[in-house]
Order: structure tokens, then sequence, then C-alpha cells
């Protein structure tokens, strides 16, 4: 593919140390950098200490921010071939900017999951009540976000229940989607040989950010129910909480006399991982698929978790582990993978093979490769199969350009009153 200059929008500035949306990013950007396309970024959001480096793999940062005309001058001078939003909602700040200044660029969203589908099953879970595609299909969360793939020529889509999900139930085109998920290098003989073994190997661990709720209520679910079944078998074994912005009610947890351990961030994942025998996510609700999973098989660490923590994740290939949706079944698998080799060695190879037959970096960049092409040789076309999409573009315009217009108005005038 020829050269592209490409602008990405940043919900948050990327933290691949820290987050999975952060890891997403990093595999975009290097992609797109291994194609030879120019890239711009830009966020309305501050970088923070654990902010990726984009300078120095050569990515050009720039300042944006929110209800400012400002932007219009910028990216029609730019004049970006691509822009990728990075989840729906800066889509929803700039999309319609981009849409006028530069009508002619590929519009792409990366929806790193449905923001929609983790809310709405979030609600149900806390209502107490069995989620519905019929509960997420009339939220109102899930109608911006599915206008908004909507409105864009092209939207990644990280998991296959994700896909067939927006295909059954919003009727979206085959042509607007494509699913890309983790893109990753392949597990090598070489690197496996490098693993400890299962003999190597000690303890339990649970690793995600404290900024996402499916995490905190997994963290008090492993501590008030699913770990003192998995002490009381195992009474020497120690479960080790990780994860960047642990909030301090996680933090009081802390309990070595019951081999309950909350660690905090985790500089790194890869020792930690190679280390650990078994890994636990009793996630209840979320959507996408989990990078603490994928970054276990990618170490060779077997896992326990739910059915919606293995959701469209492993294409119908058996899992590297077990999966159970109570505390008794899953206290229970875990025991039994942490101190049966035979079964453990059999879930770890079952990882290999999902990672290197779902998530191999070569296949799925081709396949985002070809599928930029194939829509941007012909966009006008393309966009002709889209009359929803160009009637909600119409719209959002129409009523977002004069909000954006009052607020950067209003806040001129507050500026001034505070001079």
């Amino acid at each position: 593919m020829k050269p592209l200059r490409l602008f990405i929008i940043g919900l948050t500035w990327p933290e691949p140390r820290a987050t999975a949306a952060g890891k997403r990013m990093q595999q975009l950007v290097s992609f797109f950098l291994e194609q030879g396309h120019k890239i711009y970024f830009g966020s309305t959001a501050n970088k923070t200490d654990l902010g990726m480096d984009l300078e120095s793999l050569g990515v050009r940062t720039v300042p944006i921010a929110l209800n400012d005309s400002g932007f219009d001058p910028f990216i029609t001078a730019l004049n970006p071939k691509v822009v990728l939003f990075d989840r729906y909602l800066t889509e929803e700040q700039f999309g319609w900017r981009v849409a006028a200044c530069v009508p002619g660029a590929l519009r792409i969203l990366d929806t790193e999951d449905l923001h929609s589908l983790r809310n709405a099953r979030e609600k149900a879970f806390k209502a107490n009540k069995p989620f519905t595609k019929a509960m997420w299909l009339q939220d109102d969360l899930t109608k911006r976000e599915v206008a908004s793939i909507y409105r864009c020529d092209l939207s990644l889509v990280i998991s296959t229940f994700e896909v067939q999900l927006l295909r059954s139930e919003t009727h979206i085109s085959e042509g607007q989607i494509l699913h890309l998920p983790f893109m990753l290098d392949r597990i090598s003989e070489k690197k496996m040989g490098n693993w400890p073994s299962f003999g190597e190997r000690r303890h339990f661990m649970f690793i995600g950010t404290g900024k996402h709720a499916p995490n905190m209520d997994a963290i008090l679910w492993l501590k008030q129910d699913i770990w003192p079944m998995i002490r009381k078998s195992l009474p020497q074994a120690e479960i080790h909480i990780y994860g960047s912005y642990l909030p301090e009610r996680v933090h009081l947890l802390h309990c070595p006399s019951e081999g309950f351990y909350v660690d905090g961030f985790l500089k790194n994942v890869q020792e930690a991982m190679e280390r650990t025998r078994v890994c636990l996510a009793p996630l209840r609700f979320g959507a996408g698929i989990k990078g603490k999973l994928i970054d276990s098989m990618v170490h060779g660490m077997p896992s326990v978790t739910t059915a919606i923590g293995a959701e469209g994740t492993h294409g119908g290939l058996s899992w590297n582990g077990s999966v159970e949706n109570t505390a008794a079944g899953l206290a229970e698998a875990a025991v039994a993978l942490y101190t049966d080799p035979k079964e453990w060695e059999a879930a770890q190879k079952n990882g290999i093979k999902i990672i290197n037959t779902l998530y191999q970096a070569t296949v799925l960049g081709q396949k985002l490769t070809d599928k930029i092409q194939t829509i941007t040789h012909d966009l006008e076309g393309h966009r002709s199969q889209n009359f929803l999409g160009a009637m909600l573009l119409h719209h959002t315009m129409a009523s977002t350009k004069y909000m954006s217009k009052w607020i950067e108005a209003k806040n001129g005038l507050d500026n001034k009153k505070k001079q």
C-alpha cells in the first residue's frame, strides 16, 4: 500500500504498560509505522507518567482541544488520507469536523470494545437481572455508539461476539466492520523452550487497571468468595493482585495472613506471568477481549475465567484452562489446574494454539491493509452503500456543530469575565 498521512485522535494518551486499550493503540501505531505511513497523534488528554513515548517512534504529536474551531484549519492543512478515532467518544467530538474539513479522508473507528455492551451488562448485573440483547439495544449509549459506527467508513471490532452482535442486531453491513483482534507475534518453539515449567511456577495472579469497573468487581468477588475456597484446599498458595490505578479500597484488601497480596502496578508483566502458575479472571460483566487473558497465553500461563472473560476470544478452539461462572466452579477449576501438571500443560498448549492461529500480526495486518485499499479505491461508492450513515452524519454535523460553537462562545465569554 502506498504510504499515507494518518491522523489518530486518541481518547486518552496510550498507556501500553497499564491498559489493554494502550496495548491496542501501540499495536496499531506499530503496524502503520511498519507500512511506512506518516502518523500524527492528537488527544485532548494530557500525557501521563505511564504514557507511551510516541515521538521517539517517529509519531508527531499535536495538541487538540474540545469545542475549539482552531481544529478546523489544522486538520484542513494536515489533509490526512486516513483519520483513526480511538473509541466512539472521539468520533462524536471530532468526526463532524473531520467530515466537513477533509471529506475525502477515510474515517476509521477503533471501537476497542463495545462500551455500550459493557455498560448494559454492568447495569443488568447491578440490578440482579439477566442480561439480554434487548437491554443493550434499548440503552441510549448503544444508540450513540452504533450511530458512531454507522457514520464511519470502517470500524475495527476486536471480538467475534461483538461482530456477530452488530451484524445480527443492528444490521450493519459486512463492508463497514472488520474483525481485528490484538496483533501479536507468533509464539516460537524457542520462546516456549525458555518458559519456566509447571514445577518452577508458583501461586495465582489477577491483573487489571483500577479504572475498569469489571476489574474492581472481580477483585472483590475473589476476595470475598472465591479465594477463601481455593485457600482452604491450598493453604500455602498466594494470589497477587496487580494493576495500575488501584483505588485505596482495593489496597485495603491486602492480607498476607490469607495469602491475598495487593501489589499494585506491575513493571514487568512478562516476568511476573512466567513465574506464576495460574491466572484468575472472574469477570462478571464486560466486553471485548481481555488483555490479561491474552497476555497469559503469550507467556505460557493457563487461566481460569468466566464466559464473559473468554467471550469472543478463542474462535471455538479449546480454552487454555477452564471457564466457569460460579464461585465454587471457579475455585474448583483453579485448584485442579494448579495441582495437575498434565491438565496444566494441556491448557498451556491450548493457549499457544489460540495465539498462533487467531492473533498473528502479519495475517491481521494484511487484512487491514486490504480493507483500507479496497475502500479508498472507491470511497464514494463505499459511502453510497451507507445511506443511514450519511443521514446520521448530516444530522450530527448540524446539531453538534452549533452546540460546539455555543460552548466555544460561552467559554470565550467566561474567560473575558475572569480577566
